[in-house]
């Protein structure tokens, strides 16, 4: 039985069988990866991580209640709607980090605000 091969090569050079066994990780380049013949795709590591701080995430939900967006009474897991799904971990874990419940309300995240005319 022979080894499995894959044709693995960046973007700019030839095409080269390759074991699988010598894939070691994933490359920082984009790749072209043709598993069946006269077939590829083009793959890009994803490498940007955005952090959330909890003023980006008070100001984020600030600038959505001002819209009429979400209300101030909803709770703080609504808010998932409007961040990309990859981030949301980080959200999440900004959150709990400053004491903040999905469950709680936009409101208690916003924290005080200053009103212009009562």
């Amino acid at each position: 039985m022979s080894t499995p091969t894959l044709s693995v090569k960046p973007t700019a050079a030839t095409t080269a069988p390759v074991p699988m066994s010598a894939i070691s990780s994933v490359p920082s380049a984009p790749v072209t990866i043709s598993a069946v013949p006269n077939s590829s795709t083009t793959f890009t590591p994803n490498t940007s991580t955005v952090q959330y701080s909890i003023d980006v995430l008070q100001d984020e939900a600030r600038h959505l209640v001002e819209k009429g967006i979400v209300s101030r009474q909803q709770p703080i897991y609504v808010l998932c709607q409007y961040i990309p799904a990859r981030d949301w971990v980080c959200v999440e874990c900004e959150l709990e980090r400053c004491n903040f419940l999905l469950r709680d309300r936009i409101a208690d995240l916003m924290g005080s605000e200053v009103w212009d005319n009562d």
